[in-house]
């Protein structure tokens, strides 16, 4: 075991701790404790949205996919980055303006009171909804940090699994979406550090070897040469829809994500924290696209019977170890990251949504605060115990969650920002349909074909809509005119 590595390590996740711990003293009101209460600066969210998105799945899940996979991984990139930036250009203000009109904490509230005759209902189905997926999702997330320390430090994954749990909830627990988004920033600012360090020192190494890049492509066979995977016709529309099908779940649908829109300060937060967020998409994407590519130069995937392990061999391999425990450090920051804010959102569905609105349960503020930790203890542990029962890869379980969640609740966020006459009973058919739709899908052959990301969307749009028309929303002109 690498002292330094461990050393590392370790000093990094006091820091996290020791973040919490400094927000844990302030006293908070609910509005605090869930979302900030109007106090972050926009570019400290968008970092933290951009960590928050950006997780495992980025540096574990997408650098081992396009290793696997090659040049036609670009098309997950393009979806990526135009979904991120529609979101940052056209929708996040939308979210602030809506959130101060409404004074609403969550984005399933929001819905809610938009259709307040359905409210109840839409409360209900859309935390069901988060539960079902966001459980295995922050699963994921404890799954990769145990990967990486397996990787890295031959430590046995159920240590790293336990360890991260422990961290995660330390962190959720002290200060709430403050102490979150702030421990994002500085994880948002690791994760880019990696993803641009290792695809300049992979290029280096292959320069000083006399590597040629395309040969090694060529070489490696499966296609990955090839911008079109080697399909044409048909074959290639499905690669192309199943790779892009990522833009649908950033068109307002990821809780996670949106709480970071909904909690901006003004216009002018908003501006610099959307030039924020896309800059920091495309450097690290172009990153980790290019790591994928690299490391198919530098090793044979004969040699890994997990390509999800690809960048934590990279890091050991290309770095000093002082430089390795930092790198590595940037990795678990992704996972921590977002593991503690959807833990966030899992709790806010609960305690604010749920036992709040819908129970209609009064407390003081500060029994709100001790309701919602509790509920983030539960919440903790029972994605820990996901993480170790899952044999799933992680880019699989957040491609599914992505469906579920994100394709599902877009089509919620969009219709009600765009469409004046989508109803209520769209909203719940459109949530009813898309968690069905997603779960069928996902355990079908069908699967594989085309992504339920892809297809998922469509389903929720069309009984929205559908439904909208046939059940329309009976308001009084004042509610109408406030719509427009």
């Amino acid at each position: 075991m690498n002292i330094v590595l461990v050393v590392e390590l370790i000093l990094y996740f006091c820091l996290l701790i020791g973040i919490g711990a400094y927000f844990s003293r302030k006293d908070m009101d609910r509005s605090d404790f869930l979302l900030g209460g109007k106090k972050l600066p926009g570019w400290v969210l968008a970092f933290s949205e951009r960590a928050t998105g950006e997780s495992s799945w980025l540096l574990l899940g997408f650098t081992g996919f396009t290793f696997l996979t090659g040049l036609s991984a670009i098309w997950t990139i393009v979806g990526m980055v135009l979904g991120i930036s529609f979101s940052w250009l056209f929708l996040a203000k939308r979210f602030m303006n809506e959130r101060n009109k409404y004074e609403v904490l969550t984005l399933s509230d929001y819905l809610a009171v938009r259709f307040p005759a359905h409210g109840k209902y839409i409360r209900l189905l859309a935390t069901v909804l988060i539960l079902v997926f966001f459980i295995f999702y922050v699963g994921a997330q404890l799954s990769g940090v145990g990967k990486t320390l397996l990787t890295t430090l031959n430590i046995n994954p159920i240590v790293g699994i336990l360890l991260s749990a422990l961290g995660v909830a330390i962190i959720a627990l002290a200060g709430g979406f403050v102490s979150v988004v702030w421990t994002d920033m500085i994880q948002g600012a690791m994760m880019l550090l990696v993803l641009i360090v290792i695809p300049i020192l992979a290029f280096i190494q292959i320069g000083n070897n006399d590597i040629s890049i395309m040969n090694e492509l060529n070489a490696a066979g499966n296609n990955v040469s090839s911008w079109n995977g080697g399909v044409t016709g048909f074959a290639f529309g499905a690669l192309f829809f199943n790779n892009f099908s990522y833009f649908f779940g950033y068109l307002g649908g990821q809780p996670q994500l949106s709480a970071r829109f909904m909690a901006l300060k003004n216009a002018k937060d908003a501006k610099i924290a959307g030039i924020t967020g896309i800059i920091w998409t495309v450097m690290a994407f172009a990153g980790a696209f290019f790591i994928g590519i690299t490391a198919i130069a530098l090793y044979n995937i004969g040699n890994f019977p997990d390509e999800e392990t690809i960048l934590p061999t990279m890091i050991l391999d290309l770095t000093p170890s002082w430089i390795s425990g930092i790198l590595l450090s940037g990795i678990l920051a992704a996972m921590i990251s977002t593991a503690t804010s959807q833990i966030m959102v899992v709790t806010s569905s609960i305690s604010e949504d749920l036992v709040h609105k819908n129970f209609k349960i009064e407390l003081s503020e500060k029994n709100w605060v001790f309701v919602s930790r509790l509920v983030i203890a539960i919440t903790a542990l029972i994605a820990l115990l996901m993480a170790l029962i899952s044999k799933s890869l992680v880019l699989t379980i957040v491609g599914w969650a992505w469906a579920g969640v994100g394709s599902t609740l877009s089509v919620a966020v969009l219709l009600t920002f765009f469409w004046k006459r989508y109803s209520g009973i769209g909203v719940i058919a459109t949530i009813s349909s898309g968690l069905i739709g997603t779960l069928i899908w996902i355990n079908s052959p069908l699967d594989e074909l085309l992504s339920a990301r892809f297809v998922t969307f469509f389903i929720a749009l069309f009984f929205g809509i559908v439904f909208s028309l046939i059940f329309p929303e009976k308001q009084d002109e004042k509610l109408i005119n406030e719509r427009k």
